[in-house]
């Protein structure tokens, strides 16, 4: 099994939608590499870190499951949609994504902040300098010390 980060804008779609609707799919990933990741290396039951971007602290909030293969994000063919890729051929499309399954909030939330200090998370992607990639992929050893840090006091 694999564990992933991936992020996401609380203002946009948090953790409280993602619960709210139980299954959703994870659109609108624009970035070759992070789209690699979805389309490569998830599979079903890979465990993910949800992410609030964008907020004073970022931090991890809680976490889910994938729930689908990858397939076809359908975005980037709709004209309307701020997603949508002129470019992405039906045939050979360009872009995939996967439905995330809500699993549970953290029973507090881990900021960036402390994820840079804590031993052990030093090469945690999510801590590195200028780190933006929306879906990151998460060491074993760093879940089972995330998943740790929530059940105990900051």
């Amino acid at each position: 099994m694999n564990h992933w980060l991936m992020k996401t804008e609380p203002d946009v779609f948090s953790i409280d939608d993602l619960k709210a609707a139980g299954t959703e799919p994870w659109d609108g990933i624009r970035n070759y590499q992070a789209r690699n990741f979805m389309r490569d290396s998830m599979k079903v039951g890979d465990l993910v870190f949800i992410y609030h971007s964008r907020v004073d602290p970022p931090c991890i909030v809680g976490y889910a499951e994938v729930a689908s293969e990858p397939y076809p994000d359908p975005s980037q063919f709709n004209p309307d949609s701020k997603y949508h890729d002129a470019k992405s051929d039906p045939q050979n499309p360009r872009w995939v994504l996967v439905n995330i399954k809500y699993k549970g909030h953290l029973q507090r939330h881990i900021s960036l902040p402390e994820l840079k200090s804590a031993p052990g998370l030093e090469e945690m992607m999510v801590t590195r300098k200028g780190s933006r990639l929306s879906i990151q992929p998460v060491a074993t050893q760093e879940w089972e010390l995330v998943m740790q840090m929530s059940q105990s006091k900051a």
